[in-house]
């Protein structure tokens, strides 16, 4: 690492830290399956380990051993070797973009395979109609 790009991580740290709230304690708590996140401007988040990348289908032993960082913006776990950054979780960042994409696109077709009196009523008449119409060829 240069120098300048040393600096330019210290400049970053700095910023992050003036600018927002940091990790004051974590832990797991089993009976909800929850993360619990305390932070220094006193909310506390919870979120679902499933919904972040690389805590998901993972044991409750693994997601009870959390490290905060020394600046408090990660939590490292050190079972799985994972670290998570705290600003991105609080943007609602849960990891990697190809990560979410993925998450996403199973969202849609966990949807897309729902069955309700609503989507089976809307079925009904589009078959009425002819069905769905086709796609033009350009």
């Amino acid at each position: 690492m240069t120098d300048q790009a040393f600096e330019q991580a210290n400049t970053c740290a700095q910023q992050c830290l003036a600018k927002g709230p940091v990790a004051t304690h974590a832990e797991y708590d089993p009976s909800r399956r929850r993360l619990i996140i305390a932070l220094s401007n006193g909310l506390e988040l919870g979120i679902a380990p499933d919904l972040v990348e690389g805590l998901a289908d993972t044991s409750p032993m693994a997601l009870a051993q959390i490290e905060i960082s020394p600046s408090g913006l990660g939590l490292h776990f050190p079972e799985l070797d994972t670290d998570v950054y705290i600003p991105a979780l609080l943007e609602g960042i849960l990891g990697s973009p190809r990560w979410m994409a993925q998450r996403m696109r199973d969202m849609g077709k966990k949807g897309g395979q729902a069955k309700t009196e609503a989507k089976t009523k809307a079925a009904q008449e589009n078959s009425k109609r002819g069905g769905r119409p086709r796609k033009l060829a350009l």
